[in-house]
């Protein structure tokens, strides 16, 4: 007597894609097959229902010993991702770029370069996600096929973004050091230290996704840390580095697991008795304005944007509000800001990566020119104010050249005006 085959399971209120491996679909009916029976990342999840592509073959019963679904496994020559991110912090890659049905790639001194390991299947990359992520973690991203979260290795903490493709899900880990690197070791600016020394206003430090911000602001934090009795308070999305109570008391919290927004912790934050607020991120005008609040009343506030000028940066803070609202903020800005400091990373003679830098100070006739609009004056005032430890991102590649740290090659490709780098390069700036 023909069985009657089970009901499908229920798919997710959110209406989400299954994730999970699906064989490729049997021949057509004329020769008998068992049923495709998917993989699933847990082995108390019922099998999925074929894609409409499928061919479902017709009187067909699930064999007993294939009715439970499968845990995932490693592919043959694949190794746990502890061992591809412990060998990737050996190697100084700065980013693990990983997918199913793409090979493994680094990110070595800027370079997407494949490593020697197998493509990834389904279950391997679910089989690894299970290193990294608990069981609700994965429902998550299996909801909203988007994940952003943070692990602890032990040997180093990695921030996690996890998306689908059209190839299949896929991850980027961004390695983050165990050890923060002092100001020192960076070989940034005399500068730096300076504006760790401002105990109110408005400090900037802006770059592109991968330019060493965090890095950057890690070491700032830490020598304050060493230096003053501070309370910081840092909120991020997620925790980077981690630094431990020395002469500071420090507060880490992250976005989304100790506060629900950027704007509530930093409102929070106002009432809980702090030197410091570092924000991780600034994404939008409700971020700006309390952030600009803050300063305003007496607090120092660090924070980043993605922007790749100190000047800029000016300007895409104002953008964020009104015409109405402009000249307000535009006078809260002339007088809250310390600097702005926009970093870069360019690729060394030594095979390492270094950092150059445009830094604004906003010195008394900066608050006038921003007051006025004055945008260009203001990068003049840059190149030529040396002494307030004011620099532009030409003259800061000049240096690493004349310390002969990068090629010329290397400082024309990188400089955002290569006309005057050359001038620069040649003696006529």
């Amino acid at each position: 007597m023909t069985q009657t085959p089970p009901p499908p399971p229920p798919t997710s209120r959110s209406g989400s894609r299954d994730l999970t491996y699906r064989p490729p679909a049997p021949p057509p009916p004329r020769v008998k097959k068992q049923s495709a029976v998917s993989l699933k990342p847990s082995n108390s999840s019922p099998a999925s229902p074929p894609s409409s592509r499928e061919i479902i073959p017709q009187k067909e019963t699930v064999p007993k010993q294939r009715a439970t679904p499968l845990s995932p496994e490693l592919a043959p020559g694949q190794v746990r991702l502890t061992e591809i991110v412990r060998r990737a912090e050996k190697e100084g890659i700065s980013d693990i770029h990983l997918g199913v049905n793409e090979i493994p790639r680094f990110r070595k001194r800027g370079d997407l370069i494949p490593i020697e390991y197998p493509e990834t299947d389904l279950g391997t990359f679910m089989s690894w996600l299970r290193e990294i992520l608990k069981d609700e973690e994965i429902r998550v991203f299996q909801e909203n096929l988007d994940f952003d979260g943070a692990a602890d290795l032990g040997f180093v903490r990695i921030r996690i973004s996890l998306f689908d493709s059209l190839a299949g899900p896929a991850m980027v880990l961004r390695l983050i050091g165990a050890t923060i690197l002092k100001m020192d070791q960076l070989r940034l600016p005399e500068v730096f230290k300076k504006v760790c020394h401002y105990h109110k206003g408005l400090l900037l430090v802006t770059g592109p996704t991968g330019s060493g911000k965090s890095t950057t602001m890690a070491a700032m934090i830490d020598y304050m840390n060493d230096t003053f009795p501070y309370h910081i308070i840092t909120v991020e999305d997620p925790v980077e580095f981690v630094h431990e109570s020395r002469k500071s008391l420090i507060k880490h919290r992250e976005v989304g697991r100790h506060t629900l927004k950027f704007f509530n912790a930093l409102k929070g934050a106002l009432r809980q008795d702090p030197d410091l607020m570092l924000v991780g991120e600034i994404r939008d005008k409700e971020t700006v304005g309390i952030a600009i609040k803050a300063a305003s009343t007496g607090h120092l506030v660090m924070g980043t944007l993605h922007t790749n000028s100190a000047v800029k940066t000016i300007t895409r803070i104002l953008d964020m509000f009104s015409a109405e609202e402009q000249p307000a903020i535009k006078l809260a800005l002339s007088e809250i800001l310390v600097a702005i400091i926009a970093q870069l990373l360019c690729k060394t003679t030594d095979g390492k990566r270094a950092a150059f830098h445009d830094i604004l100070i906003n010195t008394d006739v900066v608050k006038e020119y921003i007051l006025k609009d004055q945008y260009e004056d203001i990068q003049q005032i840059m190149l030529k104010d040396t002494y307030e430890g004011m620099t532009t991102m030409n003259r800061s590649l000049y240096d690493l050249y004349r310390d002969g740290r990068i090629t010329e090659e290397i400082a024309i490709n990188q400089s955002p005006s290569p006309n005057e780098m050359s001038q620069m390069l040649r003696g006529r700036i």
